[in-house]
């Protein structure tokens, strides 16, 4: 097949690339974003997405970071008659059989959610230093303005706007030049960047407002607006490859002796539930490998909430929040001989419950070493 290839400038200092390419493998193993092509879903799809809130609610790990409302197709979603009528939800996934939809331009045309971004926290941070490619797939809505400006943004803490704003950003990932995507064509976005900060999140939008941005309108019958779909999402690490920073209060640094009760950083549940988010296997991990190095170490896994909720709801929750780091421990081969678990409610704060900050410490699992 003849390749086609255009090119894009990036920041800060490589290229972008958009080509018209047949369909490749990628290397899972290498990637940190989860759920890379929007196919696992938290709840079945039921219809069309018009808060910000719906996208995250059906698809996994994803959230909106505005109020803005980015769409999601796949099986059980349905496209409201006038909506397909524009030609929304005719284009095909490019793998599998889902993707994500967004506004990316029309704010000075009128367009309500005239900017819609996705946003995922990824499966690790970010090395310093360290140079990451980054891709993802993209094709517009056939009636949509083709424009400039597509990229990715990489954020240390969760963005979660109570707007619709514009984010004006410095995207890592930039699209300088107009992406065209003729016939629902996929295409590649694709670039390089060196991290100068431990972000955790990647956020996918334009980050510029209307009048910086590049729009044209290929046929006569276009909308006013940019709508393009994103599909296969891939962040990873591109050689020479950097150690990871071993931080002072690392758990790998931690004295370890009977009767100490150590916490578990980093340990993230679905919202109001008991599965692990997969941020949270880079510090299970390190405890998995200090109770593989200590074959006669017995633990108790202690689970603890805030005060949101009913005592008795918050109870059994941290319960089955202990339990589940119970279970993944059990599944990389520690004996349950040497783990128990037990949920402690909102019985143990370490700080006030008064404030967000507050009640995201008091949200922790800890471990309490019985044994050594």
């Amino acid at each position: 097949m003849k390749q086609t290839s255009v090119q894009y400038i990036i920041w800060p200092f490589l290229l972008i690339q958009i080509l018209f390419w047949p369909l490749a493998d990628v290397n899972g193993q290498s990637n940190i974003v989860p759920n890379p092509s929007f196919e696992r879903f938290a709840n079945a799809p039921i219809g069309w997405s018009y808060k910000g809130s719906v996208f995250g609610e059906v698809v996994k790990y994803w959230f909106s970071a505005t109020t803005a409302s980015p769409d999601v197709y796949g099986p059980g979603v349905r496209v409201p008659v006038d909506w397909r009528e524009k030609g929304f939800g005719e284009q095909t996934a490019r793998t599998g059989k889902s993707m994500a939809g967004l506004t990316l331009y029309g704010c000075t045309n009128g367009k309500p959610h005239c900017r819609e971004y996705i946003e995922i926290q990824l499966m690790e941070p970010l090395v310093i230093g360290q140079t990451y490619y980054v891709e993802f797939w993209t094709t517009h809505l056939q009636k949509s303005l083709q424009m400039n400006n597509l990229g990715a943004y990489f954020s240390v803490g969760e963005i979660k706007r109570t707007t619709d704003e514009v984010l004006v950003r410095e995207a890592q990932m930039l699209a300088t030049n107009i992406i065209e995507a003729p016939e629902g064509k996929w295409v590649k976005v694709s670039g390089y960047f060196q991290a100068k900060y431990e972000a955790e999140f990647i956020v996918i939008g334009n980050f510029t407002d209307d009048a910086n941005t590049l729009t044209t309108a290929y046929r006569e019958d276009c909308f006013n607006y940019a709508y393009y779909y994103i599909e296969d999402v891939l962040v990873k690490k591109s050689p020479p490859y950097l150690p990871v920073p071993v931080k002072p209060d690392d758990l790998t640094r931690q004295t370890l002796e009977p009767g100490k009760t150590i916490q578990l950083k980093n340990i993230y549940f679905e919202f109001d539930r008991d599965e692990l988010m997969p941020r949270s296997f880079v510090e299970l991990n390190k405890l998995l490998k200090i109770l593989k190095e200590h074959p006669k170490m017995v633990v108790e896994i202690g689970g603890h909430t805030d005060n949101f909720g009913e005592d008795a709801y918050n109870l059994d929750l941290s319960s089955r929040r202990a339990k589940a780091v119970v279970a993944f421990l059990v599944q990389n081969k520690i004996a349950a001989t040497r783990l128990k678990f037990k949920g402690f409610g909102e019985g143990k704060p370490i700080a006030s419950n008064e404030t967000d900050e507050g009640r995201a410490q008091n949200r922790r699992v800890e471990f309490l070493i019985l044994k050594k």
